[in-house]
């Protein structure tokens, strides 16, 4: 897992843990990760959002090398998933093998340990995607 420090875990708790945005305060569009301009009009008033956590996916790609610190869980999948809300982030799979994925497969966010940090072991959690498990 790349470098982190525990005050930016801190800073994106609500991010990773309940997938809070932002919605536009001129024209409605919600997004995630929350930005300080919106995209579709530019304004910069926003409020925040809880995502749903349920969406498809859009793309996907099973992981074959890694990057330093997610090597342990290879081979995994990793893909876009269009939230329900409309924004399409990027999530690495649980709960599924790799090749099990397909484009449209209904899923939903969960909490998963990302990795551990530093010499004190704070383990950092954050967002993946499972198959849904009721509709």
């Amino acid at each position: 897992m790349p470098e982190t420090h525990l005050p930016q875990i801190w800073r994106l708790r609500d991010q990773r843990y309940r997938l809070e945005g932002a919605q536009c305060a001129a024209c409605g569009e919600k997004i995630f990760p929350a930005k300080e301009i919106c995209p579709n009009c530019k304004g910069d008033q926003f409020t925040p959002y809880v995502f749903s956590g349920r969406g498809e996916i859009y793309s996907y790609s099973v992981m074959y090398q890694a990057p330093h610190g997610f090597d342990k869980d290879l081979p995994y999948t990793v893909a876009l998933v269009k939230l329900a809300e409309g924004p399409i982030i990027t999530a690495q799979l649980t709960d599924i093998d790799p090749g099990e994925a397909e484009i449209g497969q209904l899923v939903e966010m969960v909490t998963r340990v990302l990795g551990e940090e530093g010499e004190l072991g704070a383990i950092e959690y954050g967002y993946k995607f499972r198959p849904l498990l009721q509709s």
